[in-house]
C-alpha cells in the first residue's frame, strides 16, 4: 500500500470517529465503527511514515460470568465481584496495556443492578455496558483555534450534574484522578482503570497521580482521600510466555490479583490486603476477609449519613 492509499484510508476511517490529524495535532484516537481503537502518529512525530496502529477486542464476553466461562477468572471470583458491585464498592481495575482492563470494566459495568443510573467517561468510547439507564460521554479535542476542548476533568464534573448511582472512568492517566477521587468521596460509587504492574503498584501511583493537578495538592492530603474513597483493587494480566504462572499459551488474560484497600495509611502508604491471588494454576485466599470488604463500606456509608 502506498503511502497515500494510507492517508485515504486514515482520513476515511476519521470521517466516522469525527477526529482530525494535521501537522497541528499529529495524533490521533479514535473508535472504528466495530469498536476497535484507531491510533495514527504522522511525521515530523514518526520517522518518515504514517503510523498506524489498530486494536481489536478480541474477548467477546459481556459479562462477568462470560468472563468466567472464557477462563479470565473462576466462578466464584466472578460471584464476588458481582456482590461488590451490588453493594455500591468503589473498584479500581489496574494492569497492563492489552491486559483486558477495559473488557473487565465493561462487564463489571453491566453487573451494575438495573434500577441505576450510570455516567461513563471515556477518551474514546469503548464501554458498552448492558444497561437501560447509561450516559456515555467522550473527550473533545481543540479546533483550529485552539478553542473549544473538553477534557477529561470537566467531563467528571459535568457528570455530578447528571444524578449518577455509578460514576465510571474509562482510565485515569492524569490529574483527572483527583477529580474522581473527590467525587467517590462524597458518597458517589465509582469505577477506573488504570495502568500498573500489581495492586500495590496502583494505589501507590494514584496516589502520584493527583499532584499533578497543582502545586497545592499534597501528597498527605491525597493519601486520606485514597484510602476512604478506594475498597478493591482488581488486577489483571496478560501472559507473554507458556512458562507464566498457570498459562497453557501466550496472550491469556486473566485476573492475578484482587486487593481490598483496608483504609488504614503507614508511613504515608495506603495500605492493602490481597483476598484472592492465583498461583499455581489456581486461586489462593489472601490474608483479607472478603466479607469485610462490604461491612467497611456499609459502615462508612452510615457514618457520613
Amino acid at each position: 500500500m502506498s503511502a497515500e492509499e494510507v492517508r485515504d484510508l486514515v482520513e476515511r476511517l476519521l470521517m466516522w470517529g469525527g477526529r482530525r490529524l494535521d501537522l497541528s495535532h499529529p495524533f490521533v484516537d479514535a473508535r472504528l465503527p466495530d469498536g476497535s481503537r484507531l491510533h495514527v502518529a504522522i511525521p515530523e512525530v514518526t520517522a518518515a511514515h504514517w503510523a498506524v496502529n489498530i486494536r481489536k477486542h478480541l474477548i467477546r464476553g459481556k459479562s462477568l460470568q462470560e468472563l468466567s466461562a472464557l477462563d479470565v477468572m473462576s466462578a466464584d471470583v466472578a460471584t464476588f465481584l458481582e456482590d461488590c458491585v451490588a453493594h455500591g464498592l468503589n473498584i479500581l481495575v489496574s494492569g497492563s496495556t492489552q491486559a483486558g482492563k477495559t473488557t473487565l470494566l465493561n462487564a463489571l459495568v453491566s453487573a451494575v443492578p438495573a434500577g441505576s443510573r450510570v455516567v461513563t467517561i471515556e477518551e474514546v468510547f469503548e464501554l458498552k455496558p448492558k444497561l437501560p439507564d447509561c450516559v456515555a460521554l467522550q473527550t473533545r479535542p481543540a479546533n483550529l483555534q485552539g478553542e473549544g476542548e473538553i477534557p477529561l476533568r470537566r467531563l467528571i464534573k459535568e457528570a455530578l450534574r447528571m444524578r449518577p448511582s455509578q460514576l465510571v472512568v474509562g482510565e485515569i492517566r492524569e490529574a483527572e484522578s483527583l477529580d474522581l477521587l473527590i467525587a467517590l468521596n462524597s458518597g458517589i460509587p465509582g469505577m477506573a482503570t488504570i495502568h500498573a504492574n500489581s495492586a500495590r503498584d496502583a494505589v501507590a501511583k494514584l496516589q502520584t497521580l493527583p499532584l499533578l493537578a497543582g502545586e497545592n495538592i499534597s501528597h498527605d492530603f491525597i493519601a486520606p482521600i485514597v484510602a476512604s474513597s478506594i475498597d478493591l483493587v482488581v488486577h489483571t494480566t496478560i501472559t507473554r510466555n507458556q512458562r507464566e504462572s498457570g498459562a497453557s499459551q501466550p496472550g491469556k488474560r486473566r485476573i492475578v490479583e484482587i486487593a481490598s484497600v483496608t483504609g488504614r495509611i503507614e508511613n504515608g502508604r495506603v495500605e492493602i490486603e490481597p483476598l484472592f491471588t492465583f498461583q499455581g494454576g489456581k486461586y489462593q485466599s489472601g490474608l483479607g476477609n472478603p466479607r469485610q470488604v462490604f461491612e467497611r463500606r456499609n459502615h462508612y456509608m452510615v457514618s457520613r449519613t
